[in-house]
């Protein structure tokens, strides 16, 4: 009997049927030894990688020509899931031919397309997506070892998605150049949580050191508050954000409205405000002896008017609420 998801559905309808092809009958799965390697005039490379996650495990042989540094002939040996066996036939397939260089410069993204039926369909669905991150990994470690120096070397980025390969300096920047807002949009432009989606938050397939989440927020309150410094020098209010105007507004009211009302006991505190295309609506919300108090809609509330129009802009309404 086949298994079945919640919905019915066969698991396998979402794996492409080039993985199923491929667990079924991997072309590079096996090893290569040293007398075979010195046949084709090449060094044999052996490096190990295992998952702690999933349990998932890899060893990758490569023959590396020293002349060239280019890949005679790659090979693997994988312990785990279907979906890992498939991604390490093709990851070994597209190593062949390649400089050590080159092969670095595989992602985990290349590996998953290579195995898709058509571009526009993924080969396995998300929550394996993970399976392929030890193509990657593997490759930097055969790279390690065939460069004598430390993998740490050969990774000058923080990677947030291990999946899509996307690094933490690539999502600050695509978040400050497009001003984005949502995780969705996040995802839209670097494919970052697009698969495992593990780097979104807290609680997924495997705990990150960064998540999405944060990085975005963190990212979001250094933007405002650049915006809030830029606004605060040129003090055009007409060209400031909607957080740079709240902010504005709430800074002259604290500097010329609210000592004169604590001085009578009473106090003001911005609500809202709302831009249309010949007022701004400012409302406020009285407190302590203003609230109630008669002037509080005369003189108290022209007082304020004409501040908030004398520092900031002549279109500015004011409403008690």
């Amino acid at each position: 009997m086949g298994k079945k998801d919640l919905l019915g559905g066969s698991l396998w309808d979402e794996y492409s049927q080039e993985v199923n092809r491929r667990m079924a009958e991997p072309e590079h799965r096996g090893d290569i030894t040293e007398v075979q390697a010195l046949k084709m005039g090449g060094k044999l490379i052996v490096a190990d990688y295992g998952a702690e996650s999933c349990g998932d495990a890899v060893r990758l042989f490569w023959v590396v020509d020293p002349a060239t540094d280019r890949i005679l002939d790659c090979k693997f040996k994988s312990f785990g899931c279907g979906t890992a066996i498939a991604s390490s036939d093709i990851m070994a397939e597209l190593c062949i031919g390649k400089t050590v260089d080159e092969a670095i410069k595989i992602t985990n993204i290349d590996v998953e397309y290579a195995l898709r039926d058509n571009p526009d369909t993924p080969a396995v669905p998300p929550q394996k997506m993970h399976c392929s991150v030890m193509a990657y990994d593997v490759i930097k470690r055969a790279a390690s070892i065939y460069k004598n120096v430390d993998e740490s070397t050969l990774e000058d980025e923080v990677i947030v998605c291990e999946c899509a390969r996307v690094s933490l300096g690539t999502i600050e920047e695509v978040i400050r150049l497009n001003d984005l807002k949502t995780v969705e949009g996040i995802t839209d432009y670097t494919k970052a949580g697009a698969f495992c989606k593990s780097c979104i938050q807290p609680g997924g397939h495997e705990k990150r050191e960064h998540y999405l989440v944060d990085i975005l927020k963190r990212v979001r309150a250094e933007i405002d508050a650049s915006q809030i410094r830029e606004q605060a020098t040129t003090r055009d209010f007409k060209a400031m954000s909607l957080v740079g105007k709240i902010k504005a507004i709430d800074d002259v009211l604290s500097a010329h409205v609210k000592p004169t009302l604590a001085r009578d006991g009473g106090n003001v505190e911005l609500v809202d405000i709302k831009e249309g295309e010949d007022e701004i609506l400012v409302f406020i919300q009285y407190s302590g002896a203003c609230a109630g108090c008669a002037s509080s809609g005369t003189a108290t509330l022209q007082m304020i008017l004409g501040i908030l129009r004398k520092e900031l802009d002549e279109r500015i309404m004011v409403v008690p609420v």
